[in-house]
């Protein structure tokens, strides 16, 4: 069977993931039979949970089309702040959950997200399978560095961090899901993702050191694991750094 050749063209971040010599520009992609679009698009490299709009030859399809000879191809991210409703969305609605689950590699973002009120799953144990569960069970975002995960045809939300950094990859997470408007800062343990609450000083008076029951009086305790928070030092700091996240993206 002779292969045949469709023209693709990928769009905004999607471009992260391809080399060099293909991004922002129209390049062929040479196939055999008939493959589904959505087999093409991750045989180039894009996980199909980061697409959410394509076009071929002008008109919108869904995952299921089957590559044609001569087909320009033009694929486009996850919107989330444009209305994108007349043509085919590839997911039933917008992606507006906020809760999340992470992979091994994303730890500190996780602590991250919790400080900022996120609710976000994250074991140092959890297998892909694991995840893949949970999230389909809790209808949660996967957020891995492992681009492998996201190409698991059960995922259907999620994202692939690019940043190496802790705090840049917060900025990401916000800007990518335009999540600035829903910080709830120090509404989860940062922990074990526990709801906190306040409580009284002397219902744990006796769990706290000297100098913290003489210079402190306002008190909070996670509801899962009892953890105790209290305005201290830390708390100043990361209100400095939460204010800087509110002001936006920078």
């Amino acid at each position: 069977m002779n292969p045949l050749d469709a023209q693709f063209r990928f769009y905004e971040e999607l471009n992260d993931f391809l080399p060099t010599h293909r991004r922002k520009r129209d390049f062929s992609y040479s196939f055999t039979g008939k493959p589904s679009i959505k087999d093409a698009i991750e045989a180039i490299g894009i996980p199909h949970t980061e697409v959410d709009l394509i076009l071929v030859n002008g008109q919108s399809v869904n995952f299921n089309y089957h590559l044609q000879g001569g087909d320009r191809v033009s694929v486009y991210p996850v919107f989330e702040s444009l209305d994108i409703s007349p043509v085919v969305r590839l997911r039933e609605a917008p992606l507006r959950c906020t809760a999340f689950i992470l992979d091994i590699q994303l730890g500190k973002l996780a602590r991250l997200l919790r400080m900022l009120g996120f609710d976000t799953l994250y074991r140092n144990n959890y297998s892909d399978p694991e995840i893949i569960r949970l999230s389909q069970k809790d209808q949660r975002i996967i957020l891995t560095r492992d681009i492998g995960l996201l190409k698991n045809r059960s995922v259907t939300h999620g994202y692939w961090i690019r940043s190496p950094s802790p705090e840049e990859q917060v900025r990401e997470v916000l800007n990518r899901f335009d999540l600035y408007a829903q910080i709830q800062p120090f509404k989860r343990c940062i922990g074990c993702n526990g709801e906190i609450d306040e409580i009284d000083k002397e219902e744990i008076i006796t769990e706290l050191l000297p100098k913290t029951a003489t210079f402190y009086d306002e008190f909070y305790h996670c509801l899962s694991c009892k953890k105790i928070y209290w305005k201290g030092s830390h708390y100043e700091n990361m209100k400095k750094w939460i204010l800087r996240l509110h002001n936006g993206p920078e």
